[in-house]
């Protein structure tokens, strides 16, 4: 039943974090506003809003315009319930499943709002930090210094990293949509995660980027690929797997 109900609060943040998807870039109020059609701006009634069901039954398509309904909707929804149920498996029912699925929601929100608009909004990061710093008071949290250092060593790097590729490349290298985000990341994970995350996501972003960069003219044209998404994998790795990693790291390559 535990499970169940997990992964019914994932679907449902999965919902909301659909509006935030949508809205935000577009600077749309997403407060109390119901829902609505994106083609035809009718509002969607509730029973049309169940996460994954109603998307099914709809058969993906608007009951009034008929206009289809991207995949990406019950995508979102159900991504979210996965990382919840897997989180929630890992660590039981503690505040590190708590942190880590705050966490994860976030980072989904920028994972597909940085793809399509190449921004990672203020107002996800900044409201970030300040939960991952809250969360690190808890009894069983990473600790306000380890939360604050986290913060200040995240944010710092990727400012470093920014101001010296602004000088290598004469033009804007990163955006401080990046900074902040890593600045949240430091937050939620502390700084020897955080270091982790910038690793893994130079060792992802390197992948990825070569193979698009091969198939699409449009990115070799423009050279435009985003860091958010790659930030966003690293760091949900770095959650689950960094203490393992940074153990594995420090027994076999730094024993003297």
């Amino acid at each position: 039943m535990l499970y169940i109900w997990v992964a019914g609060v994932g679907l449902a943040i999965g919902s909301f974090l659909n509006v935030l998807i949508y809205r935000i870039p577009r600077k749309i109020s997403f407060g109390i506003s119901r829902s609505f059609c994106p083609s035809c701006r009718k509002p969607i009634p509730f029973y049309d809003n169940i996460p994954i069901l109603s998307f099914l039954i709809l058969g993906g398509k608007c009951r009034y315009c008929k206009a289809r309904i991207s995949l990406r909707y019950p995508l979102v929804e159900l991504l979210n319930a996965l990382v919840y149920l897997y989180l929630f498996n890992q660590f039981g029912w503690t505040y590190t499943t708590l942190a880590y699925s705050c966490l994860g929601s976030i980072l989904i929100a920028i994972f597909f709002i940085d793809i399509d608009y190449q921004i990672i909004p203020d107002i996800l990061t900044l409201p970030g930090i300040a939960v991952g710093l809250g969360l690190s008071l808890a009894p069983q949290g990473l600790g306000i210094v380890s939360a604050g250092i986290g913060a200040f060593v995240g944010g710092g790097v990727l400012y470093l990293v920014a101001i010296l590729g602004d000088w290598a490349f004469k033009k804007e290298s990163m955006g401080g949509g990046d900074i902040k985000m890593a600045a949240m990341l430091g937050a939620f994970l502390g700084w020897q995660k955080v270091i982790l995350v910038f690793f893994a996501a130079a060792v992802i972003g390197m992948i990825i980027s070569l193979v698009l960069i091969y198939f699409s003219k449009k990115i070799r044209s423009t050279r435009m690929i985003p860091f958010g998404p790659f930030l966003a994998i690293a760091s949900m790795i770095s959650a689950i797997y960094g203490d393992a990693i940074i153990s594995f790291y420090l027994n076999h390559f730094l024993r003297s």
